[in-house]
């Protein structure tokens, strides 16, 4: 930013713009007066004012004697080598950047392996005939092993025999303490 600089025209305009607002008459006049005066010399004194800043600004920053643009010191130049970064990239910003990105590359890479490895399939049945069932459906029916009959509960709602643990995914019987389906294969918790 530039310093300020107070337009003299400006000042006297705003001030006779007020008396005029208050007493009206001759400073109104006035006031629209400097009004048109500052339009008419706007333009000159908008451009060396203008004039003004740049001389002031050019101090702040540094041309590229390369591909001469106007940098700021603080972050686009590099000093060691007197040119702006674009020309020059600062080595050690350029290492310390690549090394933080081969490292979110190294992490990305470790975790796709990780979650490959990962069996997020154990529960699901492999047998095509296996059907499969979504965890929020209602509960499965087992068939009775005895007369085939679907039903839930210790005892088979049609022939009354003690239900015998069946296989959620065929309804096939399954012995105690198994951990695989006899019949499709499928895991039992």
């Amino acid at each position: 930013m530039t310093a300020f600089r107070t337009s003299a025209i400006g000042v006297a305009e705003s001030a006779l713009r007020v008396a005029g607002s208050l007493f009206g008459g001759f400073f109104a006049n006035a006031g629209n007066s400097a009004y048109e005066i500052q339009r008419a010399i706007g333009g000159p004194a908008h451009d060396a004012a203008l004039a003004e800043a740049v001389v002031e600004c050019k101090q702040h920053f540094h041309q590229c004697t390369r591909c001469g643009h106007w940098v700021c010191p603080e972050a686009c130049w590099n000093a060691e080598v007197g040119l702006c970064e674009e020309c020059a990239p600062n080595f050690k910003e350029e290492l310390a950047s690549a090394h933080a990105q081969a490292k979110a590359q190294a992490v990305r890479v470790q975790l796709r392996d990780k979650a490959t490895a990962t069996d997020l399939l154990s529960h699901v049945a492999v047998n095509p005939d296996a059907v499969v069932r979504a965890p929020e459906m209602a509960p499965v029916l087992a068939r009775c092993t005895s007369c085939g009959a679907l039903g839930d509960g210790r005892f088979c709602p049609q022939c009354g025999n003690e239900r015998k643990a069946a296989c959620p995914a065929c309804g096939g019987g399954i012995q105690p303490d198994s951990r695989f389906c006899s019949h499709c294969g499928h895991g039992l918790a």
